[in-house]
């Protein structure tokens, strides 16, 4: 019983981060038709930017993530103004190339750039776990757990409560209509490509400090990312965020009880298996809404 409480715990931690990389990707997606490949990247770019702040910069733990998600907000609204803004209109199958190739330049370039060294980052907190009965936790992941549910908070208040949401959740449902009424249709897709980058961002920041910080971090990040929108429905934000848990959920049991080795096979198992008896997600409605 005292393992299961302490997996339990170590799901919330893991789930919040994997809840900010699916609604990242699901935004994206949702409101835009574009399939990130870049995703994985910007995990990667948020946890050097992490890395940067803190060794670099010197603005402290806690100032340097502010600076690290601002930094995935700012390169997301760049690659879609550069890449996906000339190509609004262009079939899938030319965006989806772009991406991949975006995705592997900005790999390529954090391997040059950094090295292949992994890099730790340094953090405020005591070495010593807090012990709640049966279950310990670090202190760092507790702070993660903490960040990744505000953040959450954060982007559901954005979407839900603020003009700017209103205005994306009308382009999600009809663009043209959106545009017509006096939304600007650019600008919202901008502001989603962005938030939904940093949102990849915010997910590598956290996550560097408690393993380490590698430029290849990010290409199995991805791939949860994706796992994690196809159990949540494409376009789901609410479905990402709960997905995120589930799979937190598999890996930890699939590790404890299973084998250490099949972390990550028991999520894609999940993933098959919904693919297979519910390939619209098991959140997925007859029509989604931001």
């Amino acid at each position: 019983m005292d393992q299961l409480l302490q997996h339990l715990v170590n799901t919330l931690i893991l789930g919040g981060t994997y809840a900010l990389l699916g609604i990242g990707l699901t935004l994206i997606f949702g409101i835009m038709n574009v399939v990130n490949f870049t995703h994985g990247a910007l995990y990667t770019m948020g946890a050097y930017l992490m890395y940067l702040a803190v060794t670099a910069l010197g603005l402290g733990f806690f100032l340097a993530l502010p600076a690290a998600i601002l930094g995935g907000l700012l390169l997301g609204a760049v690659i879609e103004f550069v890449l996906l803004r000339p190509l609004r209109g262009s079939d899938i199958d030319t965006t989806m190339l772009v991406m991949i190739g975006a995705g592997i330049v900005l790999q390529s370039g954090t391997l040059w750039i950094f090295g292949g060294v992994a890099k730790s980052v340094p953090t405020p907190f005591p070495d010593a776990p807090l012990h709640l009965g049966p279950v310990s936790v670090s202190w760092l992941r507790l702070f993660v757990l903490g960040a990744a549910l505000a953040l959450i908070g954060l982007t559901y208040a954005l979407i839900n409560r603020t003009r700017l949401g209103l205005a994306m959740r009308a382009t999600f449902q009809d663009h043209d209509t959106a545009a017509l009424m006096g939304v600007n249709v650019r600008l919202i897709y901008t502001a989603t490509f962005a938030i939904g980058s940093s949102l990849a961002a915010a997910a590598g920041a956290l996550l560097g400090p408690v393993y380490v910080v590698f430029p290849q971090m990010g290409g199995l990040a991805e791939l949860k990312a994706f796992a994690i929108v196809i159990l949540g429905g494409l376009g789901n934000i609410t479905g990402a965020a709960i997905g995120g848990f589930i799979l937190a959920l598999a890996e930890e049991l699939g590790a404890g009880y299973i084998s250490s080795g099949y972390r990550d096979a028991m999520g894609f198992l999940i993933i098959i298996a919904v693919l297979v008896f519910r390939p619209t997600g098991l959140f997925a409605r007859a029509e989604r809404i931001g």
